[in-house]
């Protein structure tokens, strides 16, 4: 990790088994900005029975007659998928990403050439999946949805006895539910993260808009990740959390905005600034006529712009001495 922060145009499930979708929305997150475009790997017979219920907003945004193994297994990629959106993604020089969901899918993508595995939040209770995933020897960045503090320190326990490096793991606070509701962001969440586990932090947004994401890279955040769609009304589960690529775009101008903005944590005058402090500043001037040989008293002088003369931080060093000339009003003191 660098301290640019790390967006994630997560593409997901949103091409709908589509190829040539799929290849729309990694043009449309390099035109974001984006660093990386993630999708997911799966086979739905390794990743859900076939009777497994789906999630409220699941059944509120596709087929309510299907079961959740029918939805998935028409969002599946092929093997020769995926290799062709890896080959596409480099020609654009973007990151090509995946979630893999079973210890398959993760074996492939490592042999894809993918260097950062992303866990996803269901996964971050299934011990031989971790234990897998930390003996690969790669960057890992671990969803916390659904998870509490104990059910963390499970996997990151996991995750650093079987072989992950801490220093290359980074937790993503995050919330589940599609939309998130505002009240159930807790932000803040993400900042105990970073005291308890020692690691990167950052977040993966499914609320509606850009404000979260960007006020999480505000307290820390090294990888922002945000669900993106070609359209909003698109059928399936996930386009309508996502955002469409003209507010994704956004969203990573105003980021790049603030990680640029976050600065040094070094309080000291700007470059940009330095030229305003003698017209903002005050010096200590005569308030009236001084003649030489009178002693200056808060009766006779005052502070005003500009401050080009003795700082009125000297107040009571100038104070009782005597005057070595003459002033007239708003004349500059001399000691």
């Amino acid at each position: 990790m660098t301290n640019r922060v790390f967006i994630i145009a997560e593409a997901g499930v949103n091409h709908n088994g589509d190829m040539s979708m799929a290849k729309k929305l990694i043009d449309a997150a390099v035109q974001t900005g984006a660093d990386a475009v993630k999708f997911q790997t799966f086979k739905a017979k390794s990743l859900v029975t076939r009777n497994a219920d789906k999630a409220q907003y699941q059944k509120e945004t596709t087929n309510q007659d299907e079961s959740q193994f029918e939805m998935i297994r028409k969002l599946e990629l092929s093997h020769e998928d995926h290799v062709e959106l890896y080959e596409y993604a480099r020609n654009n020089n973007i990151m090509f990403l995946s979630s893999p969901f079973d210890i398959d899918s993760t074996n492939f993508l490592v042999q894809l050439g993918i260097n950062t595995l992303k866990i996803p939040s269901g996964e971050i209770t299934n011990y031989p999946y971790l234990k897998h995933m930390a003996s690969l020897g790669k960057d890992i960045i671990l969803s916390t949805g659904m998870a509490n503090l104990t059910e963390i320190e499970f996997a990151m326990n996991t995750l650093t006895s079987c072989g992950a490096t801490r220093s290359r793991i980074t937790l993503l606070h995050c919330n589940t539910e599609y939309p998130t509701p505002m009240q159930d962001v807790n932000l803040t969440a993400m900042i105990t993260l970073r005291e308890a586990f020692k690691v990167n932090i950052g977040y993966s947004d499914h609320t509606l808009g850009i404000e979260i994401p960007i006020a999480a890279v505000a307290l820390g955040a090294k990888v922002i990740e945000k669900h993106f769609t070609l359209d909003n009304d698109l059928p399936g589960p996930d386009h309508k959390a996502s955002l469409c690529p003209k507010e994704f775009t956004e969203m990573v101008r105003c980021i790049r905005n603030i990680e640029v903005a976050l600065g040094t944590g070094l309080k000291q005058p700007s470059a940009s600034e330095e030229k305003n402090k003698p017209i903002a500043r005050k010096s200590i001037v005569a308030r009236q006529e001084i003649k030489k040989g009178d002693i200056f008293t808060e009766q006779n002088i005052t502070t005003k712009r500009p401050g080009t003369g003795i700082s009125p931080m000297s107040w009571r060093d100038v104070l009782g001495k005597t005057a070595k000339k003459s002033f007239v009003v708003d004349e500059m003191i001399e000691i």
